[in-house]
């Protein structure tokens, strides 16, 4: 077919099994393209926190105990739902933390340098905090970053990493290979990495493999537990719509939930509940990853992020949400192609198995930072990334093919 007899917006947003979800969110004014850095709210999660503002009012402590949404079980209510997100076993995940805090707290776990095997494998330009925590635990363990991580990189002239020199570093430091913990997306390209075959290259090496997950939750469909996959950690405020800083989650694999061989950080959540209020001074773990949690749960980000959750369950899950995305980054290609030619570069790869929602554009004559900021005061919200990425993120579970083509024609408007 020839672009002129390819759907438009108005045809495949008729069509779209999925828009009447966009009812489901407060969007602000203008077109929200930036659920790549935070989701949109949604409307249900005014109700869930008002919940539970009147069960602390009306129940004060004993709302810990109380009914079906008792506060010491809370952070159950959300397992069953990350398991499907994220492709696990409901004893494989958990809602705790922050998105750093849990990467330490598993890279203590699985973190374990000795002499021989002490590297950590990261991807060169990795969200900074990721190579915070890897330098800050080798640091701790008594080794020194420069010789212990590792970073590897597009080649010269490209943007995007190439999977066979992922595995081939991977192969390369084996022998001293203790962690290799790279992105299920890369932050800045959009970039989905072969997740799975980077797990197997580890493991044949002998390595660890963990996975930070902040911008492929709820982007791409995941399958930690098939994938054997060590460990993982995700915060939930882009695509999962918690609210800004909401609660994070948490991915260890079965084999390893039940190792009191790990060395882990301890606190009173990841003890056994039916011995917990007994007040004693000995851990009995937990025997799933709730053994990892240390202290009780953030009820009101909860309270948000199951509101979310619960939108996602109505819409089918991940699986209806990547089938729509997949059609909203073609159109998105097209019109691109169609109206901009050679006056925006995308760096996010072209094939779909290689990409999630996330675009990365940049502008070819090199006055990108006028054009975002001009797309701000046209109220598109999209964001910007040093040095000169522009990123948009069309969202199934509210955007809809309008959004595309309306921001496509004002971006063709401001790069004139």
């Amino acid at each position: 077919m020839t672009a002129s007899t390819l759907p438009s917006a108005a045809e495949l947003d008729a069509a779209d099994p999925l828009a009447r979800f966009r009812h489901e969110f407060e969007l602000p004014d203008g077109i929200y393209l930036v659920g790549n850095s935070l989701g949109a709210m949604p409307k249900a999660a005014r109700d869930y926190v008002d919940t539970e503002l009147d069960r602390w009012s009306s129940l004060g402590v004993e709302g810990h105990f109380t009914g079906d949404l008792a506060w010491k079980d809370y952070h159950q209510l959300i397992t069953e739902q990350f398991a499907a997100i994220v492709g696990a076993r409901h004893d494989e995940v958990v809602a705790m933390n922050a998105l750093t805090v849990n990467l330490h707290l598993l890279m203590i776990s699985f973190y374990r340098p000795s002499p021989e095997r002490h590297k950590i494998l990261l991807e060169r330009h990795a969200f900074p905090s990721d190579h915070f925590a890897a330098e800050s635990q080798i640091r701790q363990r008594g080794f020194d970053p420069a010789e212990s991580l590792i970073v590897v990189g597009p080649r010269d002239g490209e943007e995007t990493l190439r999977p066979g020199d992922l595995l081939a570093t991977i192969a390369e430091h084996g022998d001293q290979l203790a962690l290799v913990l790279l992105p299920g997306v890369q932050y800045y390209t959009g970039q989905v990495l072969p997740m799975a075959d980077i797990v197997a290259a580890g493991h044949a090496v002998g390595a660890r493999v963990g996975l930070d997950l902040a911008h492929a939750v709820g982007n791409v469909e995941l399958d930690l537990h098939d994938w054997d996959v060590d460990f993982a950690a995700w915060c939930t405020y882009k695509y999962l719509n918690s609210g800004p800083g909401g609660v994070a989650g948490a991915f260890v694999h079965e084999r390893h939930v039940t190792d009191q061989t790990l060395p882990k950080f301890l606190g009173w959540w990841g003890t056994d509940p039916s011995s917990r209020f007994e007040m004693a001074t000995r851990f009995e773990a937990i025997p799933t990853v709730e053994s990892w949690q240390l202290s009780n749960a953030p009820i009101l980000p909860m309270a948000a992020l199951r509101a979310s959750l619960d939108v996602i369950d109505a819409a089918g899950g991940i699986g209806p949400m990547r089938a729509k995305s997949e059609l909203q980054i073609q159109f998105l290609d097209r019109r691109l192609d169609d109206t901009l030619g050679d006056r925006i570069q995308n760096i996010t790869p072209r094939p779909l198995a290689e990409r999630g929602c996330q675009f990365a554009l940049r502008v070819t004559r090199g006055d990108g930072r006028r054009v975002f900021d001009d797309l701000e005061r046209a109220r598109v919200l999209c964001d910007w990334r040093e040095p000169d990425v522009i990123r948009v993120a069309p969202v199934p579970l509210y955007n809809s093919f309008d959004d595309i083509d309306r921001f496509v024609d004002i971006l063709d408007g401001i790069v004139r």
